[in-house]
């Protein structure tokens, strides 16, 4: 997806709201941003929002000196939701259908971005998502592939949320006859707002689900597949493949075979999926033919 001009607008806020977090210095916040409109000046617009909000943090970080600036941020994040975790699994466990039960929760965990809310209310979205229908419902296609794939690839969004992918995970893996073969879990390679990086994969333990291994993306050029050259084998390597939160999509919209889970929180995304602000999505992109796996 490309970049539309409020996403200009969105990067910027993104920009002063990090810099506040790491000093209250109004000088270097000032720099912060008149540095990050000279480059938004410069950039090639033609690229993804995500590659553009990469770009700026990268400046909030070089002018500030904190190369990740929440990182407190994401830890009280883990810290939240891990306590509220066997609630949310009780909820999963006395499900009539544990499966969707879990795939909203993740969901609902998607609130926890900081790039687009400033203070999320996990709990109140949790119950608000629980009694939302799907503005686009793929549902019956995922319950199909979770049954019957024999290696899935999970693109995680944000620190916190992923403990809410966990327990999906622990949930896909517990209807099934028995494990994936493997489980490629992917998270950000350098840190950009409160997206999650190994370190909060760890902290959570992902790794104590059979047959996990984590693997890190990286943002760093215009270029996905340039910068990472193992990702088009990912995909093809996989025959279960969900992506979460809006940065994924804006990234792999055009990419086949995959899901997309998400709560839509800006209108460039509303308006690309048409659908509203606050809807909670379940998108499956469809194979064009049966000899298709992704395409870009």
């Amino acid at each position: 997806m490309e970049i539309q001009l409020d996403c200009v607008i969105c990067v910027l806020r993104q920009a002063l709201r990090a810099s506040r977090k790491v000093t209250d210095d109004i000088e270097i916040q000032e720099k912060v941003l008149r540095c990050a409109m000279e480059e938004l000046l410069e950039m090639n617009w033609k690229t993804t929002p995500f590659y553009m909000s990469y770009r700026i943090h990268k400046i909030v970080s070089e002018l500030t000196g904190v190369d990740d600036p929440y990182r407190e941020v994401k830890r009280r994040s883990n810290d939240q939701v891990l306590k509220l975790y066997p609630k949310f699994k009780e909820l999963v466990e006395i499900s009539r259908d544990p499966l969707k039960t879990a795939v909203k929760l993740a969901i609902a965990g998607n609130i926890i971005d900081f790039a687009a809310v400033e203070k999320p209310e996990v709990e109140e979205t949790v119950e608000t998502v629980l009694k939302k229908k799907f503005a686009i419902n793929d549902y019956p296609y995922l319950k199909n592939k979770v049954l019957t794939a024999r290696q899935l690839l999970f693109f995680a969004d944000n620190a916190g949320e992923i403990v809410f992918d966990k327990l999906l995970l622990e949930t896909m893996i517990k209807i099934r006859e028995k494990p994936f073969e493997k489980i490629t879990f992917v998270v950000k390679r350098e840190p950009i707002i409160n997206d999650a990086t190994v370190e909060d994969a760890t902290y959570v333990k992902i790794t104590s689900l059979p047959n996990v291994d984590i693997k890190t993306i990286s943002y760093k050029g215009r270029n996905l597949e340039a910068d990472n050259p193992n990702l088009k084998k990912w995909f093809l390597a996989h025959d279960l493949i969900l992506l979460k939160g809006q940065s994924n999509y804006e990234n792999f919209d055009k990419y086949d075979n995959v899901f997309f889970m998400l709560i839509v929180k800006c209108p460039v995304v509303a308006r690309d999926l048409k659908v509203n602000i606050g809807d909670i999505v379940l998108k499956y992109n469809r194979p064009k033919s049966p000899f298709t796996r992704f395409i870009r």
